[in-house]
């Protein structure tokens, strides 16, 4: 399969979902032909509402259909679906426990050229903090079509699934099964764990290979399930290598490195290294800037030997 970007699972997923039977209704912000819930509305028209460049209606409005039964999803860029509606998912959705499922795209600065404005880095941050909130991190196409899934049918109540503008290479093949608290262990190894989320995934997994040529045994984990994490896989690792290293297209205060540095801080102490943003980002070819602000596999490959060191 080619490099395609999680986004371009999200409207396909919807529509097929819809064909199976669920009560399914996406509520998009003036971004369906970027967020890709236009795949949704040519197959369903009466199942896309667009309320304009609006993220707080479109919060409003998707809690009003979730009380009509219906499993709401939403649609904007992270940085406007988050961030702009913040009041209204934390008081409407979450308190209420609302199944409405928070499902912004182009998140990251892999956003690109659009810059710093349109590059979430605090979002996975500001949605695991909710307490009724679930977060999920899709790594490839694959994967985000299962978190999709996951979103619309194991649970009711509020879900962020976190998806990226950039084509991003395939991590799984056909079959791979995932689930709400489940990490996935994609490279066994006993010198260092490098647990990674999203666009991060594929560059840990070439990192190791670049570690593997030094002498390095690194151990990948996919933590696809931010919340809840999946704590007896992260525990078995860091137990086993001593050592961790997170990786994420997020600012590391707040993020998926947090979540795992307090599941050890309390269960397992270990020495750990955090990759992942400190600033805000800038304009730039998304590669370009994974390449710049070192969360390209060169860059995790020279963390965590600096670290080890």
């Amino acid at each position: 399969m080619a490099n395609r970007a999680t986004r371009e699972a999200y409207g396909e997923t919807l529509a097929e979902l819809v064909g199976e039977g669920l009560d399914i209704v996406a509520v998009d912000a003036d971004l369906a032909g970027s967020t890709k819930t236009s795949d949704l509305g040519k197959a369903y028209p009466d199942r896309l509402v667009d309320v304009g460049i609006a993220e707080q209606d479109m919060i409003g409005v998707s809690a009003g259909l979730s009380l009509t039964g219906r499993i709401a999803f939403t649609a904007s860029f992270a940085v406007f679906g988050t961030g702009r509606c913040y009041d209204q998912i934390r008081n409407t959705v979450c308190d209420s426990g609302l199944n409405v499922k928070v499902c912004p795209t182009h998140a990251g600065i892999t956003v690109g050229e659009d810059g710093a404005t349109h590059q979430s880095l605090e979002d996975i941050g500001m949605m695991r903090m909710l307490p009724t909130m679930r977060v999920l991190v899709p790594a490839d196409y694959r994967s985000a079509k299962a978190a999709i899934r996951i979103a619309a049918t194991t649970t009711d109540g509020p879900f962020y699934v976190r998806m990226g503008r950039h084509p991003v290479p395939e991590v799984y093949g056909a079959g791979e099964t995932f689930g709400l608290g489940r990490a996935n262990v994609l490279r066994k190894g006993s010198d260092v764990t490098i647990a990674a989320c999203g666009v991060e995934v594929a560059q840990a997994l070439a990192a190791a290979g670049l570690l593997a040529a030094k002498g390095v045994d690194a151990e990948v984990i996919d933590v696809f399930s931010v919340k809840p994490l999946d704590a007896d896989a992260i525990l078995a690792s860091a137990s086993k290598t001593g050592h961790v290293v997170t990786c994420e297209e997020h600012m590391v205060a707040g993020g998926m490195g947090s979540a795992v540095a307090e599941l050890l801080a309390e269960r397992c102490p270990t020495p750990m290294r955090f990759v992942g943003m400190r600033s805000f980002g800038t304009s730039a070819p998304g590669d370009v800037l994974l390449r710049h602000f070192g969360l390209d596999a060169a860059g995790i490959a020279r963390q965590v030997e600096a670290f080890l060191a």
